[in-house]
């Protein structure tokens, strides 16, 4: 079975794995062995990867407020 990764098939043999270099086997693309597969994950469940986020702002550019933070109309 063959995951569509918007990769070429010549890019996918061309690739090293990214955890540990070596080549990727198709298996278990883009990684070369579930070990490797298994040690990315980790990474990601235990927050070596992260997403950057931007803080939110509203629609006049003013930072949005935060939960609690609104002030009373009374």
């Amino acid at each position: 079975m063959t995951i569509f990764t918007g990769m070429s098939e010549r890019d996918l043999r061309t690739k090293p794995c990214p955890v540990c270099g070596k080549p990727a086997v198709e298996t278990f693309q883009p990684f070369c062995s579930r070990r490797c597969a298994d040690v990315d994950l980790n990474r990601w469940l235990s927050g070596v990867y992260a997403v950057p986020v931007k803080e939110e702002e509203d629609e006049d550019g003013a930072p949005a407020a935060k939960p609690g933070n609104e002030e009373s109309g009374t």
